[in-house]
C-alpha cells in the first residue's frame, strides 16, 4: 500500500469560511495561538493557519455562490480520497449530495463540497502531492484533536460515512436521553464521534475541536476576543476537558485540553 492510499478516509485539512477575514485572523490567533501565513500557491484570498511549523488549515471568505445561497460562516473538514470524482459519485449513490465540484484548486489539488444525507457538510479532497512534512504528534496545541458529527440520524449517518471512508466503530457511550455517542476510528485510532444532534442544534453539522494547553484560560480568551462559550468546560471520558463555542461571526468550533 502506498503512502498516498494510507491517507484515504482521513481528515487532512480544515478551513473556516468567513464574512470577516481580518476579524477571523485576529480572533483565532488570540484564542488558539495559530500563526498566519499568506497563500502563495495561487491567487485565491486565503490565509494559512500554522501550529508551529505545520500548516493545519486556513481562513477564507465565503465563496460568492455559497454566500448567495445563504451559507453562514462555518468550519469545514477535508477528507482525503484517492479519486475525488469517483468518491463524489459514491456520495450521491449513498444518499448524500454534491454541492460544488468536483473541480481543481490551482497548484493544490482536486476537491468537491459534499453533504451527508441529513445535510452536514464536508469536503472530498485529493492533493497534487503528498510529500510534505510528517504531521505533528497527537495533542500538539493548534492541531485538531477531535471531530464530532452532530447528525440528523446518528446511526444512519455513521453507516454513510463508514461505507464511504472505511471508518470503524470504537466504544459506544450511552448518554441517556441524548442517545448514543458512537466513537469512530481511523486506522485503529480514535478520531471522533457521531451522535444524533440535540433539538437545540439548528442543523446537522461537523464540530472540530482544536487542541489547547489548558481549557479555562482558553475559554477566557474566547470571551475576551469577542466569541461565546456555549457549553463547558466539560470533562469527557479519558480525562480531557472541552468547550463548545461560537466565534464572533457565529461559526461553531470546539477546544480540547488535557487539563483545566
Amino acid at each position: 500500500m502506498t503512502e498516498r492510499s494510507n491517507l484515504a478516509g482521513k481528515f487532512v485539512w480544515y478551513d473556516q469560511m468567513s464574512n470577516d477575514l481580518p476579524g477571523a485572523e485576529a480572533f483565532y490567533s488570540k484564542v488558539v495561538g495559530w500563526t498566519l501565513a499568506p497563500n502563495t500557491m495561487n491567487d485565491q484570498r486565503y490565509t494559512i493557519l500554522q501550529a508551529g511549523s505545520s500548516a493545519i488549515g486556513g481562513l477564507m471568505p465565503i465563496p460568492e455562490e455559497a454566500r448567495k445561497a445563504g451559507a453562514p460562516p462555518m468550519w469545514m473538514g477535508y477528507i482525503w480520497v484517492d479519486d475525488v470524482d469517483a468518491a463524489a459519485k459514491r456520495v450521491t449513490a449513498a444518499g448524500g449530495r454534491i454541492m460544488r465540484g468536483p473541480m481543481d484548486i490551482p497548484n493544490v489539488g482536486r476537491f468537491a463540497v459534499a453533504g451527508d444525507p441529513h445535510g452536514a457538510g464536508f469536503i472530498l479532497f485529493r492533493a497534487n502531492r503528498d510529500d510534505g512534512p510528517p504531521p505533528p504528534a497527537p495533542g500538539t496545541p493548534g492541531t485538531i484533536g477531535w471531530r464530532e458529527l452532530h447528525a440528523g440520524d446518528g446511526k444512519a449517518d455513521f453507516d454513510f460515512y463508514s461505507g464511504l471512508f472505511g471508518w470503524t466503530k470504537g466504544d459506544a457511550l450511552d448518554m441517556g436521553p441524548m442517545g448514543t455517542y458512537q466513537i469512530f476510528k481511523l486506522d485503529g485510532q480514535m478520531a471522533g464521534g457521531v451522535m444524533t444532534k440535540t433539538p437545540q442544534t439548528p442543523m446537522p453539522m461537523w464540530l472540530y475541536y482544536v487542541n489547547v494547553e489548558a481549557i479555562d484560560a482558553a475559554a477566557d480568551r474566547i470571551k475576551s476576543a469577542g466569541g461565546r462559550v456555549v457549553n463547558g468546560p466539560t470533562e469527557v471520558p479519558g480525562g480531557a476537558w472541552t468547550v463548545q463555542a461560537l466565534d464572533p461571526q457565529g461559526a461553531p468550533f470546539g477546544l480540547v485540553a488535557p487539563k483545566r
